[in-house]
Order: C-alpha cells, then sequence, then structure tokens
C-alpha cells in the first residue's frame, strides 16, 4: 500500500508570523487582511498571529529570516505588492524578494511562504488582492497552514 501524506488546513497551536511591505500599502493591507481572515477561520486565535510591517518588498526577506529563525513561529507569511513602473527597477526588485524568500525556505526549518503579488499594472495588483482573482494573503495563509501541517508528519 501506497502511503500518503497530505495537510491538512488547521491552525493548530502554533504561532504565525506575517511580514508585510508598507509600500503599497493600499493593496497590501487587503492582502493582510485576507491572511488574517484565512488564519482565524481556520482555528487560530489572534494571539497566535504577529503582523510585522517593513518599509518595501526588498525588506521582507530579512525580516522573514530574523522571525523564521526565532523558534517562535511555525511559519512566516511574506506579503507584497510589486507594480511595474516605467523603470527596470521592477526587476530587480522581483528578483531580489524572489530570491530572498526562497532562500530562507530553502535552508530552514519553518515555512517560508511566498505571497508577494508581481504585476504589471495596478489592476492586476487590485484583482489579487481580492476583487476578482481571491486574496493571495489567503492564499498564503492557507499554504502556511498546509505546510506546517505536512512538515508535522514527515
Amino acid at each position: 500500500m501506497i502511503k500518503e501524506i497530505k495537510g491538512q488546513i488547521s491552525a493548530g497551536k502554533g504561532k504565525y508570523a506575517i511580514v508585510v511591505s508598507r509600500f503599497n500599502e493600499f493593496i497590501t493591507s487587503k492582502l493582510l487582511g485576507g491572511a488574517i481572515d484565512a488564519l482565524l477561520r481556520h482555528g487560530a486565535t489572534e494571539d497566535q498571529v504577529c503582523a510585522v510591517w517593513v518599509p518595501g518588498a526588498c525588506e521582507i526577506a530579512q525580516v522573514a529570516k530574523k522571525l523564521a529563525q526565532s523558534g517562535d513561529y511555525v511559519a512566516v507569511i511574506c506579503l507584497g505588492a510589486v507594480i511595474r513602473g516605467q523603470t527596470t527597477h521592477y526587476e530587480a526588485v522581483c528578483q531580489q524578494v524572489v530570491r530572498g524568500i526562497g532562500q530562507i525556505n530553502y535552508d530552514g526549518e519553518v515555512p517560508t511562504i511566498f505571497g508577494v503579488l508581481t504585476c504589471e499594472t495596478l489592476e492586476q495588483a487590485a484583482e489579487r488582492a481580492g476583487l476578482k482573482m481571491g486574496n493571495t494573503g489567503s492564499g498564503a495563509a492557507v499554504t502556511a497552514m498546509e505546510m506546517v501541517n505536512v512538515l508535522g508528519q514527515l
């Protein structure tokens, strides 16, 4: 018989950290609201959630790493919104945030979830922050809960 491991989507008793970028706050605040709502709907209490605001997407990884290494959290959820402008700065920021969060997740024991929007337009970002295409913050929180559960079974 094949052994199959599947994660449950339940907050459990652990604490969740959310790192959220203040840049594009009109979008990121919606992502944060979605993440908190998902955690609470799946059994977390307010005492199990800590939100840490950082200036921009480039600062997410440093704070996420510190939180993941602290031993206080079962998962770290990273939220931000990088929207293309008229310069190449967009590519540099996207590469840095993807690489940074990915490295923390790869190297660490604590799931560090990528919930950073990388969009061409403001409209695309708004759609992914709860208007038309769901809420990326909520999806990141669900992913965090599932990963905590899967890792707990291994």
